[in-house]
């Protein structure tokens, strides 16, 4: 069973996709799609989202292809700086929905709190520490952005089995959670958290 990760952005997107067999789950590829660019600079933004978006369409879609994941996790949004940043954002996860969907894949969202909570037993862990618990479940990691942490951190959280919001697909079915990895994913988990010293400072 594949999974493929999303941390949707108009300028940075994450993307993570892992694989699990029995007990195990194994790091595919993790990684940051560029969407901002500096030719970018000095021109509006309503101007640059189009090309953006066939960007995030047509660089997706190549990691689809590449791995063919089963289903796929997006992170949830709640908030945003300003009503601009919003609509960007939601126009970005709009796009990785589509492409998702397009093969009537099973997607499931997540919030921020619940994939924290699921990796590190703390819903306002911060990405440091989020990152650090990934490395110590998943083995050691060299993540572009944190952005890619997080596509990493909502895939893992997926094949966890962590309650997930399905969106129903196409044919009008909705997925349900993964059941859980079993006693070897779910030993790492507990040694990496039992294994945490001192909360890392900010």
């Amino acid at each position: 069973m594949k999974i493929l990760g999303i941390d949707p952005g108009s300028r940075l997107l994450g993307f993570a996709c892992i694989e699990k067999q029995g007990n195990q789950v194994k790091v595919l590829e993790h990684g940051t799609i560029h969407l901002f660019h500096k030719e970018y600079n000095n021109i509006p933004v309503d101007e640059t989202t189009p090309s953006r978006l066939k960007e995030i369409f047509i660089k997706l879609n190549e990691v689809i292809q590449r791995h063919k994941p089963h289903s796929m996790a997006v992170e949830k949004v709640f908030f945003a700086k300003n009503a601009v940043s919003a609509l960007k954002l939601g126009q970005a996860r709009g796009v990785v929905l589509l492409s998702g969907a397009l093969p009537d894949r099973e997607l499931y969202e997540y919030s921020v709190t619940e994939v924290k909570s699921m990796i590190t037993g703390h819903g306002r862990s911060d990405k440091e520490q989020v990152s650090k618990m990934l490395q110590m479940i998943l083995g050691v990691q060299d993540f572009e952005t944190a952005d890619a942490s997080d596509a990493l951190a909502l895939a893992l959280a997926h094949a966890l089995g962590t309650k997930a919001h399905s969106l129903p697909t196409k044919k009008g079915k909705s997925g349900g959670s993964l059941k859980s990895l079993g006693e070897s994913i779910g030993e790492k988990v507990a040694r990496a958290k039992a294994s945490k010293t001192a909360p890392l400072k900010r």
